[in-house]
């Protein structure tokens, strides 16, 4: 992983590219990060950055992590991640990474939180086929039918598909193409839909297949 940057998702729009064709994108507010937290081969068996984005108040955060910040002499954030980047050790505490990191054109992974859809049944939820509603079925044609045999095995076995609850889960969509980037705002348009509601915090890394 080359880049990485913690954001906010705004909303989504459509724009016009140089022939003159729509391209719909989700535009997320990338940034500024904050290093807060430089960890090392030496010290902690692997290199990494812990970024941290968007302030919060000190009377918002426990003591341990106010002395977390207070070790690093930076203003208490919302919103951790670490990321193990290639150029850790061009960066250190207090650096300030903006959504100029990225170019138009580079290859995402967008990693967020899916929308909690609440209960869901066996239909909605992992979409199942429904029960014929005619022959005496009566009022299960939409429960999720047999749950296995009598005796043996006596049991349900663990993933099978039953109604709980949906969404609200980390959801990464691979292989997105950064569409414009407004440096001033730290403004990034991607191309396509991400993951998660309006405001709802993504992180986005280098795609790992492109």
């Amino acid at each position: 992983m080359q880049k990485g940057i913690i954001g906010k998702k705004i909303g989504m729009t459509q724009i016009f590219d140089e022939t003159g064709k729509v391209v719909p994108v989700t535009v997320v507010e990338a940034g500024p990060c904050v290093v807060v937290q430089k960890k090392t081969v030496e010290n902690d068996g692997y290199a990494a950055l812990q970024l941290g984005y968007g302030d919060v108040k000190v009377q918002r955060v426990n003591k341990p992590m106010k002395g977390h910040f207070d070790k690093a002499d930076v203003a208490c954030k919302k919103e951790l991640k670490e990321f193990r980047l290639d150029d850790c050790d061009a960066l250190n505490v207090g650096d300030i990474i903006k959504a100029d990191t990225f170019a138009v054109g580079d290859a995402i992974d967008v990693v967020g939180t899916s929308k909690g859809k609440g209960f869901a049944g066996a239909i909605k939820r992992h979409n199942q086929h429904r029960l014929k509603e005619t022959h005496g079925t009566g009022p299960v044609h939409r429960q999720a039918g047999s749950m296995g045999a009598c005796s043996s095995p006596s049991r349900i076995y663990k993933g099978k598909g039953m109604a709980g609850h949906m969404g609200a889960e980390q959801v990464t969509v691979q292989n997105l193409e950064i569409v414009k980037i407004d440096t001033e705002n730290n403004l990034i348009a991607i191309k396509g839909a991400i993951p998660g509601p309006k405001g709802g915090i993504v992180y986005i890394v280098d795609s790992v297949k492109a």
